[in-house]
């Protein structure tokens, strides 16, 4: 079978995925609710008659065998949407799909993942001569919430992978076109929440009280500060105050005040530096004004880079150059937002792709989370190629 008929094979599946895909999209589901999803997909893969495992949670990984012996391979796709609006225009004008949940919708694209993905399954199933090895194709419950993949990891211990793909629909990138390289794809993400802790009084005598407010101010100032100064200068960093609150009436010094972002970042090593400085400053500070700083779970690091294999990528984008042109693929800036592949990044060489979805005549192209967030479906094929290419590669 030549790659030419591949191509054929992912372009058979557009209306199934279509199909998938708006079905998905008009019924979404938040993190780590993802109930009626995860049954509809068992549904589809039982009349493939794909063998899969229902994990803790919602989350699901299916089994395709391949007839020849070689690596296991692990791809994975994401399912749960967001507590957000949708609008029923796009850039341009109507959405040809609309979330039927108020409040709710897939504005980031786990619907088209979820779409491919299936694609994909009914492609390798036709394909299964040629596939070395077991393909675990992995649907994530909970990638927004960064909580799902821990079930997800925990699963994934009772199987032999080596090594792993996944896509990403990208509203930066024009409809058509991949992003397949390795290295650094997508920010690693400190977060902070700190409560400066002082003692309340009268507006009238600062000096009988300790006021929160001046050392949490000082924080937001020195923090930014050290981040500039102190972070390798060949190192990108950025740093996202976010909330900054204290204080309920105009004469009363409030006992606490609090702070919270995050910071983001593309190598590993500066994760650590970031979030030493963010304890350090916050403290000495909170120290010098009488006061004290407690922290929330969420200072941490949520999530690491997204740092692609240089040795799969390779051989990715060989694979799909030959199945679908070599005029396919298009530079891209990295992404700032995070993603939870990087888990899966630090346990098994792999890659995740950049699919471009960007289509100023369709209207497509709005920032990823916003409300009017819409793709270019005629792009699922292309995606199915990426992964069947990372199967046969």
């Amino acid at each position: 079978m030549g790659f030419n008929e591949i191509k054929q094979m992912a372009e058979a599946q557009q209306d199934y995925m279509i199909r998938m895909r708006r079905h998905f999209h008009s019924f979404p589901e938040v993190s780590n609710q993802e109930f009626e999803t995860s049954n509809f997909i068992a549904e589809e893969l039982n009349r493939m008659g794909v063998p899969y495992e229902r994990i803790d949670g919602t989350g699901i990984i299916a089994a395709v065998e391949g007839k020849k012996p070689g690596r296991n391979r692990l791809l994975r796709c994401d399912m749960d949407a967001l507590p957000v609006k949708e609008d029923v225009q796009n850039l341009k004008g109507p959405k040809a799909c609309i979330s039927q949940k108020e409040g709710v919708c897939h504005a980031c694209g786990h619907d088209a993942h979820m779409a491919m993905m299936l694609g994909t399954i009914r492609v390798l199933l036709q394909i299964k001569d040629q596939i070395e090895g077991t393909v675990y194709c992995c649907f994530e419950e909970g990638e927004e919430s960064t909580t799902g993949v821990v079930s997800m990891m925990k699963a994934l211990e009772h199987y032999t992978v080596d090594e792993c793909f996944a896509l990403h629909v990208y509203n930066a990138l024009e409809a058509g076109k991949i992003n397949i390289v390795s290295g650094s794809r997508m920010a690693g993400a400190v977060g902070f929440g700190i409560h400066v802790k002082g003692r309340g009084g009268h507006g009238s005598r600062p000096d009988l009280a300790a006021n929160p407010i001046v050392p949490a101010a000082h924080i937001v100032t020195e923090m930014d500060s050290a981040l500039r100064n102190q972070i390798n200068a060949e190192a990108t960093v950025t740093f996202g105050l976010c909330i900054f609150q204290a204080g309920e009436l105009w004469n009363v010094i409030p006992e606490t005040a609090y702070l919270s972002g995050t910071s983001r970042y593309f190598d590993k090593e500066s994760g650590e530096v970031v979030l030493s400085l963010i304890k350090q400053t916050s403290e000495c500070v909170a120290k010098c004004h009488g006061c004290s700083v407690e922290y929330e779970p969420c200072t941490k690091i949520i999530l690491e880079p997204v740092i692609n294999d240089p040795g799969v990528a390779e051989r990715v984008h060989r694979t799909l150059g030959q199945i679908w042109g070599e005029n396919v693929f298009c530079d891209c800036d990295r992404w700032y937002a995070s993603e939870t592949f990087c888990k899966y990044l630090n346990r098994y060489p792999g890659v995740l792709g950049f699919l471009g979805i960007r289509n100023e005549e369709l209207g497509s192209g709005a920032a990823h989370h916003n409300s009017r967030f819409d793709l270019d479906e005629s792009v699922m094929p292309l995606g199915v190629c990426a992964e069947v290419a990372f199967v046969l590669g």
